[in-house]
């Protein structure tokens, strides 16, 4: 849809008035009629005097100190009014109010003002009342008007002027985007105020409801989670969720959305501490448990399998903070609700988001999450060896849980059990003594066990260390300048390897 339309008027409104000649010289050249207000009318006469003064369109002087100058019928009319409706160009006409093409407004300079330590009446008055609302009407029926939101976009103006100031449906819609990203970003420094943060550059969380949670990771720090008015999941029992509950859910829930088949996995501190799959949800647990039941206590559990009365009966044998599962049998539920604070959730199939935020530097980093889960058709065999169909069975478990494994990462399993991870260390072969000393800590045998890493391997120490402990075959995505050194010791050594081509970090 290309939509062309050409600008014949133009309403300007702005704080600052920088670079904001050079615009006014373009619409000249074009023979555009120029709308304006006070000081902006002021400036622009200096230009030139071709500028049309808002009191004479709607009969009203600024009034209550300049509080209220733009927001009138004739103003907004001339902006809102649909030029593809016949009744909408009918009242125009009626009602003698300009049709208005352009719209150019840069705000009071609200959170300079909260900044710079102003008085708290001083911070008011710099609250945008008819910019605002000229830049959502203008952005509203962006079909027909082009909106300017702030100086920042004066080069996408003097760009459209230049090339004779006609706009596609295309263009206008991008700047309205950009209309209500700096009419969001605005709103957010007010609310930032007047919920007591007292800085306009803190970042202020939007997003849905906001619930208060007991304290945030420590007892000493307040916290709260946005989000809708219902949580994806539901409660069945326990005390009230903690900031570090949630954390330590929904990484146990993003873990078991990788599995199909039976499995249990138990979290700490957003890590897995034991992962197993099987033929029965009890023997899954189990196994789970087995791989290291020092770090479970206290966990968080997960399953992606309505938890039976012979597996509760099991898992009551723990203590730990949070289960999660599809359903639960009455008699599971009769057993897991003996302990008052135990918190059990049902997860109403969970959707995650697509992107992941993060708070960094007084603003925040926006990233899409990892959704990338590699299968047997994504390994490439980098070793004269293959592996069985077994061990590249045992290859994929291992590599979806190191993908939510903080970095550095290694997992060790066999016969889809965790046996072993190193997680969180800064380098890649402190992670794998530990995976490895965790295995032996719970008299794990890791012949003919596989290891999973997060990352490529810088040096071939890894997987000399690997083998020694009995590992035959590793996942890895491969792409260190010396691939080539672990590829020749696996092949020496009888150790199979496969790329997978992708890296999961998690920091």
């Amino acid at each position: 849809m290309s939509e062309l339309r050409n600008i014949t008027t133009a309403f300007v409104s702005v704080w600052n008035k920088d670079s904001l000649d050079n615009i006014i010289r373009l619409l000249g050249g074009l023979g555009v009629k120029i709308y304006s207000t006070g000081g902006t009318a002021d400036f622009i006469e200096k230009i030139t005097s071709e500028v049309t003064r808002v009191e004479e369109i709607t009969g009203y002087p600024s009034v209550f100190g300049g509080r209220v100058k733009t927001l009138h019928p004739k103003i907004f009319g001339g902006i809102l009014a649909r030029r593809n409706e016949p009744s909408d160009m009918e009242e125009l006409e009626k009602y003698e109010i300009p049709g208005l093409d352009l719209v150019i407004v840069d705000l009071y300079p609200f959170a300079e003002t909260l900044e710079s330590g102003a008085t708290e009446k001083e911070i008011i008055e710099k609250i945008d009342i008819g910019g605002i609302s000229l830049i959502r009407a203008a952005a509203k029926n962006f079909t027909d008007v082009v909106v300017i939101p702030s100086r920042d976009h004066y080069n996408d103006l003097a760009g459209i002027l230049e090339k004779g100031g006609s706009t596609s449906f295309e263009e206008r819609k991008r700047l309205a985007g950009e209309a209500f990203r700096v009419s969001s970003q605005y709103d957010t420094a007010i609310h930032g105020f007047f919920a007591g943060n007292g800085s306009a550059s803190v970042p202020v969380i939007t997003y849905g409801n906001k619930t208060e949670l007991r304290y945030g990771e420590n007892p000493h720090q307040s916290a709260a989670w946005h989000g809708p008015s219902e949580p994806p999941y539901r409660q069945l029992h326990g005390k009230e969720i903690s900031y570090n509950n949630l954390l330590d859910i929904d990484a146990a829930c993003q873990l078991i959305s990788e599995f199909e088949e039976t499995t249990f996995a138990i979290l700490k501190h957003n890590n897995a501490c034991g992962v197993a799959s099987g033929e029965s949800l009890k023997q899954s647990w189990l196994d789970a448990l087995a791989g290291d039941p020092v770090s479970a206590f206290g966990g968080v559990l997960v399953t992606n399998r309505p938890v039976d009365r012979e597996t509760a009966e099991e898992i009551d044998k723990l203590f730990f903070e949070v289960i999660v599962a599809p359903a639960y049998q009455e008699d599971a539920l009769s057993v897991l609700k003996q302990k008052k604070n135990r918190i059990i959730l049902v997860n109403d199939n969970i959707e995650m988001p697509k992107q992941v935020i993060k708070s960094a530097m007084g603003g925040i980093l926006v990233q899409d999450r990892d959704v990338k889960t590699e299968i047997a058709a994504d390994l490439k065999v980098v070793t004269e060896s293959r592996p069985t169909d077994d061990e590249i069975s045992d290859l994929l478990f291992a590599n979806k849980i190191v993908k939510y494994t903080k970095s550095n990462a290694i997992v060790i399993s066999k016969n889809r059990k965790l046996l072993g991870s190193g997680t969180g260390q800064t380098s890649r072969v402190d992670a794998l003594r530990q995976a490895i000393a965790k295995a032996g800590s719970n008299n794990l045998d890791l012949r003919g066990a596989v290891m999973a890493s997060d990352a490529f391997f810088p040096f071939s120490d890894s997987v000399e260390i690997a083998a020694k402990a009995g590992i035959t075959s590793v996942i890895q995505p491969g792409g260190s300048v010396r691939d080539q050194d672990s590829i020749e010791f696996c092949n020496k050594n009888n150790i199979k390897m496969v790329f997978t081509g992708v890296r999961h970090f998690r920091h």
